[in-house]
């Protein structure tokens, strides 16, 4: 049943920089990004991340920049109904007024259908509380697709589950 199923992942900024930075994880960011241009998922991106990644000081910016068109990443477009669904998320507490550049985020894949949000921001977007709430207030605004927030290593996990 899942054999040509495709994991649809909205690549997020943190997983950018990870790709770059010798964390816990960064290994495992490198193999999604391969896995992305080896057609093993699909991998899609935002203007909102290239505007964060255009923030960042060279040559990481530059380098940032390019493994979107090195790994084939697909920059959607945007669409009126991300706004409005990133102001629920925040005035239902799911991600902090603070944030709202992270609200975009999680709106942006819950809008275009992704499945999985690939995010090492624990703070505001992989975290219980968004995790929670999201899937509640996308269901209210008719997007009933299950969206997952999950860390590169995640992913893996998840897509061999799915291969059983």
């Amino acid at each position: 049943m899942w054999e040509n199923f495709k994991l649809k992942l909205y690549l997020e900024t943190t997983t950018f920089n990870w790709f770059f930075d010798e964390r816990k994880g960064h290994e495992d960011v490198v193999r999604l990004f391969e896995a992305v241009k080896a057609g093993q998922f699909a991998g899609y991106t935002s203007h909102y991340v290239t505007d964060e990644l255009d923030k960042a000081e060279e040559p990481k910016r530059t380098n940032m920049l390019h493994l979107i068109d090195e790994y084939g990443i697909i920059e959607l477009d945007s669409k009126p109904e991300v706004v409005v669904l990133a102001k629920e998320y925040i005035n239902a507490g799911a991600v902090p007024k603070s944030q709202s550049f992270d609200s975009l985020h999680v709106a942006f894949a819950s809008v275009h259908r992704l499945n999985v949000i690939v995010s090492y921001n624990f703070h505001h977007i992989n975290r219980n509380k968004t995790k929670t709430l999201i899937p509640l207030i996308n269901a209210k605004h008719g997007f009933l697709e299950m969206l997952m927030f999950l860390t590169a290593e995640e992913v893996f996990d998840y897509a061999k589950l799915l291969q059983r």
